[in-house]
């Protein structure tokens, strides 16, 4: 019998929704063999990451939605620190 295992390197994939004047970012795990062992730092890592793949391949509409909320991210990963 041959297993083998799939993981992705992405942790996390990043999708917008939502109608034209109220879009929002949604997340989702990759793999859920690894999720229970994350931080809150690392879960916000990966969703910044996941953010700047869906950067490169987001419409315009998109991009301003995807740029706030690293923004936002960032800011949340910048009060965690301190």
């Amino acid at each position: 019998m041959n297993i083998a295992t799939q993981e992705s390197p992405f942790t996390m994939v990043a999708k917008t929704c939502g109608c034209r004047d109220k879009r929002a970012v949604t997340y989702s795990f990759v793999d859920v063999y690894h999720n229970l062992c994350l931080d809150k730092r690392e879960i916000i890592l990966a969703q910044v990451e996941a953010c700047e793949r869906l950067l490169r391949t987001g419409t315009d509409e998109d991009k301003r939605t995807v740029q706030k909320e690293i923004t936002e991210l960032k800011i949340a990963l910048g009060l965690m620190s301190q």
